[in-house]
């Protein structure tokens, strides 16, 4: 995993602090520690039924550590609040960074106001790009028919609006008739598909622009004309 704190990839040691059981079932503190900064992250861990023989004495489990793994358990993240996400490059606007930032605080607690929130981010950076229209599916045509963009974007830009349409809509499944919710990692891969874009439209002319200004300054101390 990444470490939320410092972004630095290691390897997890987990130890859970028996928090208690109530009616929604077995509650725990997962304990990591990050080799590289030295930060705690703690989790809430939250789950019916424990793997293995669960001890029949429930109040025994009410404080202490102990090393019972839950079977499909519900994670919060409680420390650090928000995501490991890099920051948002300082080459992008100050009202999109706003979105994105936001996006990424929330996405631990709601995936579908973190989908919601990627889907205005990606609005404004269409808008930023002269990209307008009537709605925000035409604008996403728009920029896919006409924006040059690398096709590894343009293959998933699209994804950003449907799965925030589903954040800002109920959707019903056809085949079971339930609503379809936003899902944790469509929330993430919102957030990697915003990211590209900011790669492609803000950061890499900065960085070019850097370049070229750098070359032409060369060029005029040498007495030459600056590149066309």
């Amino acid at each position: 995993m990444k470490c939320p704190h410092c972004t630095v990839a290691f390897f997890p040691e987990t130890e859970r602090l028996g928090i208690g059981v109530d009616v929604e079932g077995f509650w725990n503190l997962a304990i990591l520690r990050c080799p590289t900064c030295k930060k705690l992250i703690l989790c809430l861990e939250q789950g019916n039924r424990l793997l293995g023989e669960v001890t029949p004495n429930l109040p025994a489990l009410s404080g202490g550590v102990y090393n019972m793994t839950m079977r499909e358990p519900k994670l919060s993240m409680v420390r650090p609040k928000g995501s490991a996400r890099p920051p948002c490059p300082p080459e992008v606007p100050d009202d999109i960074k706003e979105d994105y930032a936001e996006a990424c605080l929330v996405i631990a607690d709601s995936a579908k106001a973190s989908a919601a929130l990627s889907r205005r981010c990606l609005q404004h950076i269409l808008h930023d790009q002269g990209f307008k229209s009537d709605n925000l599916a035409a604008e996403t045509d728009m920029i896919i028919a006409k924006g040059k963009l690398p096709s590894s974007i343009a293959e998933n830009i699209d994804a950003v609006r449907n799965i925030g349409n589903f954040a800002a809509h109920a959707q019903e499944g056809i085949a079971v008739g339930e609503i379809v919710p936003v899902e944790p990692e469509e929330a993430e891969w919102n957030l990697d598909v915003i990211e590209s874009l900011f790669n492609f439209y803000y950061v890499q002319p900065s960085i070019a622009k850097k370049k070229r200004d750098a070359l032409n300054l060369k060029l005029k101390q040498s007495g030459k004309p600056a590149m066309k």
